[in-house]
This record gives C-alpha cells, sequence and structure tokens, in this order.
C-alpha cells in the first residue's frame, strides 16, 4: 500500500507548501485507491491525499476503509491532519490500521482510534 502511495504522491499538485503527499485506501471489497494532494491559490478550497482517496472510494460504492497507507517526502513519516482523521472516522473504526512512511525505509504503523480519540460519529449519542 505504501507502494501505492508513494507512486500517488508523484501526482501531487503542491506549487505553495512543496508538500507532496500520496495516499492509498483499500475498501472492505479489497480494492486499493489512491489519492493525492490538490493545493490552490485560494488556500482554504485545498485538499488533502487522504480524502481524495476516500471521496474516490466512495464515489465507487465503497462505504468502510480497511486500512490506509500516507506517503510524504519528509525524512520522517507524518500524521495526517485532523479534518482527514474525522473523515477517516466516517467510513472505518478504531481499529483501522494507518501505515506511515516517507523518504527513509521508516514506516511507522498506527491506527485511527490512536490518532482520533473518541471519534464523532453517526452513532454517536448526544
Amino acid at each position: 500500500m505504501l507502494d501505492a502511495a508513494r507512486d500517488a504522491a508523484d501526482f501531487a499538485y503542491a506549487p505553495f507548501s512543496g508538500f507532496s503527499v500520496g495516499s492509498a485506501v483499500r475498501t472492505s471489497t479489497g480494492e486499493l485507491l489512491t489519492g493525492c494532494n490538490v493545493e490552490n491559490s485560494s488556500y482554504g478550497l485545498t485538499i488533502c491525499a487522504e480524502r481524495v482517496a476516500v471521496f474516490r472510494a466512495v464515489a465507487m460504492g465503497a462505504r468502510s476503509i480497511t486500512a490506509i497507507a500516507i506517503f510524504t517526502r519528509t525524512s520522517e513519516p507524518s500524521t495526517p491532519c485532523g479534518a482527514c482523521r474525522q473523515v477517516l472516522a466516517e467510513f472505518a473504526g478504531d481499529d483501522l490500521p494507518v501505515y506511515l512512511g516517507g523518504d527513509t525505509d521508516e514506516v511507522l504503523l498506527t491506527t485511527l482510534g490512536a490518532l482520533l480519540p473518541r471519534a464523532f460519529r453517526l452513532d454517536h449519542e448526544a
């Protein structure tokens, strides 16, 4: 999955930050879908690689993500932003494996629950 995320980072459009990110999600049906970050001169319209991959999966009919890999062109792997964590929580449980990779051979494995404890979900009680 990290190889697919690394390949996706090559397509990132990041002329403002220079921070290229690639992501790959696996759906409950086994499909592997990738995404890259796409920046915009109106910076609030920028979208992260993780959300591109999730939204692409949803657009193809998926409603469950079983794993995600995120690659950043950095010496240490980077974690997803808060917005991406919340989007992942919509389509995955706390035990979602999150693989993080960067320009070294180091691969970090964590879970969505570790990154976003007590996530707000559809079944959240008020």
